[in-house]
């Protein structure tokens, strides 16, 4: 019997989330749309520079993995994350968050080091879009240290964050994941994470993901950039050489899904878009709720667009709990 349906494994990051527009972005030096990894100096000169600006986001542990694992236990699995923080405000508050949402954790999370917890500063747009400026703070050092190799080997499914890539300790601790996973026979899924990941390191990636995982999450950006390819069809066929299954996911058109046999279009309910951070977070939580739940590809897919859809119609990469339950009740 497993004890855990998901264990994931990422950088642990307290989010803010600011309105700006794109000449702001630009007076900035900003680039649209990607993650940019910048030290505490940078990100405070940036926050420095937005003091009049709305902040529209309440303080929340985040981080693309967390977001993720938070979703799916919200959503009704048992939950296991690794990460790392400080010995700090902020590293209290994350594991705090991580409790509320009911989410368990290694012990070594409440023996913090010094340092400084990781921090994401997020600017929204008016089309949406989100550009993120990361200060990694200790999260830098995530190492094989953060496993808890006891919860992995009786979990159903291993989650990793594409973002690791950036990191040697957390690139070498994804890959440790990963392979204690295969040997437990647990599932693995991972997430490309972002188009910055992919173009700056894409042979890490691979190291990550060696012979093949179970399941792989991207969006249309990440999947054209990691094959090398210009269609979204030869995206896909050549991702097979990755992955058993995989997820890309296509903003407002849905997302395409291949099972290791059938391939699936599934469309996105139309909302109106304020903010796109935590989109495909949602989505790979959504959907890992699904298939651990038995859902086909198709129905766990309505269910992740449906959730990802209403991300991007507030403001924030989560919802709340309760919108969760009631999403499982628009599909089940």
């Amino acid at each position: 019997m497993r004890q855990y349906d998901l264990y994931g494994i990422g950088a642990a990051l307290l989010d803010t989330e600011i309105e700006v527009s794109d000449k702001d972005l630009s007076a900035l030096g900003v680039e649209k749309g990607i993650m940019t990894l910048v030290d505490d100096a940078k990100q405070q000169q940036l926050v420095g520079e937005l003091q009049d600006h709305l902040v529209t986001a309440k303080r929340a542990c985040g981080g693309s993995g967390a977001n993720t694992v938070i979703a799916a236990s919200y959503f009704g699995l048992d939950t296991f994350y690794s990460c790392k923080v400080a010995a700090d405000d902020n590293g209290d508050f994350y594991r705090k968050n991580l409790s509320a949402a009911g989410v368990d954790y290694p012990t070594s999370l409440q023996e913090a080091d010094g340092g400084t917890t990781g921090k994401c500063l997020v600017l929204i747009t008016p089309d949406a879009e989100r550009s993120m400026n990361t200060y990694l703070g200790i999260s830098e050092q995530l190492s094989v240290a953060e496993l808890d190799s006891e919860a992995l080997a009786s979990s159903r499914w291993a989650y990793i964050e594409g973002y690791l890539v950036s990191s040697a300790t957390g690139r070498k601790a994804a890959i440790t994941l990963r392979e204690q996973a295969q040997k437990a026979g647990v599932k693995t899924a991972l997430s490309l994470s972002d188009p910055a990941m992919v173009q700056f390191f894409g042979e890490g990636l691979r190291e990550m993901i060696g012979g093949g995982v179970d399941m792989l999450f991207c969006n249309r950006d990440e999947a054209l950039g990691f094959t090398g390819t210009n269609s979204l069809d030869a995206a896909a066929e050549a991702l097979r050489d990755y992955c058993h299954s995989f997820a890309i996911t296509l903003g407002a058109e849905g997302a395409l899904l291949w099972d290791g046999d059938q391939v699936y279009r599934v469309a996105s309910p139309e909302v109106h878009a304020l903010d796109t951070n935590g989109a495909g977070d949602m989505f790979a939580g959504a959907f890992l709720y699904g298939v651990n739940r038995d859902m086909g590809f198709a129905e766990a897919g309505e269910l992740a667009c449906r959730a990802a859809a209403q991300v991007v119609s507030q403001y924030g990469p989560r919802l709340q709990a309760e919108q969760h339950s009631e999403l499982l009740a628009a599909v089940i």
